[in-house]
């Protein structure tokens, strides 16, 4: 079932307030954690990598995002 305009919002909001703090702080500590096993890579593998995780993360929640900047699609026209 379709999420309604207002609960894509509200998960939206969630999702940013408290799903990006707690999805940066797993990368860097995943990320701090390889450099642990394999030792520290070339700055430019580093950036790389974490230029994939910071696109990563959108996927998921692409369908919650579409369109919450736009006027509410369930509302009543305005006259």
């Amino acid at each position: 079932m379709a999420l309604s305009y207002k609960a894509r919002r509200r998960w939206s909001l969630i999702i940013l307030l408290i799903g990006m703090p707690l999805y940066i702080i797993m990368a860097i500590g995943l990320v701090a954690g390889l450099f642990y096993v394999v030792g520290r890579p070339p700055i430019w593998a580093e950036f790389i990598l974490y230029v994939i995780l910071g696109v990563v993360w959108i996927f998921p929640f692409k369908s919650v995002f579409m369109g919450i900047g736009q006027a509410d699609p369930d509302a009543p026209p305005e006259d």
